[in-house]
């Protein structure tokens, strides 16, 4: 069975061979493991199941001075700390209007560039997942501040429709130009939550959003592909409307933040989950053997009868001990 078919299989709800995985890494991490395995390609050392395609162009990201990265939007970030995301500083609408903006290209080729390339050399093998990144609500706070869109989530009703209306329609022109390369699923990432709660409210949600997800979320469904998507924190009484709406699997199925066991029994043949190994306590704080039964645990419990994709419930951070990371990896391959 190869990855993809394991993946899909998955995703039907029927059980496969292993449950499968993927392992995602903060830079760091990832560079810490490739010298311990000695790999230069640690997705393929691991035995990832997903084939992941970024849709950023090369020169997406400008060091505008000592580790200041401008990004494709015009947002500045300070990345000193965290060379991952880092935290933007420099906000392109300062004011509740957009005029005058000059949005990119949703359709530059650089984007896609290598994508057929890449599907092809992995002739099948893998699972291929069309990386969206930063969607609705999270590329408007970072261009417009938190602070101050969820104050226009309020009083400025008008901007924050236009401002939703106008990222969602490039959104839609990068998903249709993705609809047109041998994707097999999009990841569409945009955070809601909080460790508690929404960081909006679910009225708030369901009037900015949901009409979105569902546009967004149409072009992949009815192009035949599978529509993943990613938000931290506690979602789950979001779960009934995003469905509904056409998702398939969610990530990143926090365990301190939702009780994975029970959600993964309530939307049994609904919903997909991805995720669900702890990176806020298990794999930084425990043991390698606590690494291991946990894993087994949820591969036993929440991958019976299919719908259970494992892996950490974020990228794994830098001060998870690279020991924890193989004893995931190893559980993982000898299913």
């Amino acid at each position: 069975m190869t990855r993809r078919e394991r993946v899909l299989k998955a995703l039907a709800f029927e059980e496969p061979d292993k449950v499968p995985w993927h392992i995602g890494l903060t830079m760091p991490l990832r560079e810490e493991i490739a010298r311990y395995l000695g790999a230069e390609d640690v997705d393929e050392a691991l035995g990832n199941h997903f084939l992941v395609l970024h849709s950023e162009p090369p020169d997406a990201w400008t060091e505008i001075r000592p580790g200041f990265w401008r990004d494709e939007f015009g947002v500045v970030w300070d990345r000193t700390v965290d060379r991952d995301i880092g935290n933007p500083v420099d906000f392109i609408f300062p004011e509740p209007k957009i005029e005058g903006y000059e949005w990119p290209d949703p359709l530059n080729p650089a984007k896609y560039a290598g994508w057929g390339e890449r599907i092809e050399a992995d002739n099948g093998e893998r699972f291929v997942v069309a990386d969206l990144g930063f969607s609705l609500f999270e590329r408007a706070w970072t261009m417009r501040g938190m602070e101050n869109l969820l104050m226009d989530m309020v009083l400025n009703e008008d901007f924050v429709n236009d401002l939703f209306d106008r990222i969602c329609d490039w959104n839609v022109e990068v998903l249709e130009k993705m609809m047109t390369c041998p994707v097999d699923a999009v990841l569409i990432g945009d955070d809601w939550g909080q460790q508690r709660a929404l960081i909006m409210g679910a009225a708030l949600w369901r009037k900015y959003m949901l009409p979105r997800v569902r546009r967004m979320y149409s072009v992949v469904r009815d192009a035949g592909r599978k529509v993943f998507i990613h938000s931290c924190g506690k979602v789950d009484e979001l779960f009934d409307d995003l469905v509904d709406a056409g998702l398939e699997c969610f990530n990143p199925f926090q365990p301190e933040v939702m009780d994975t066991f029970a959600l993964a029994k309530k939307y049994k043949g609904r919903l997909a989950f991805y995720g669900g190994v702890s990176t806020q306590q298990l794999l930084p704080y425990g043991s390698s053997e606590d690494v291991r039964r946990e894993v087994r645990r949820i591969c036993q419990k929440v991958g019976a009868g299919g719908g259970y994709i494992a892996a950490p419930a974020h990228d794994t951070p830098k001060d998870v001990p690279v020991e924890n990371v193989l004893a995931m990896w190893e559980t993982l391959r000898d299913q």
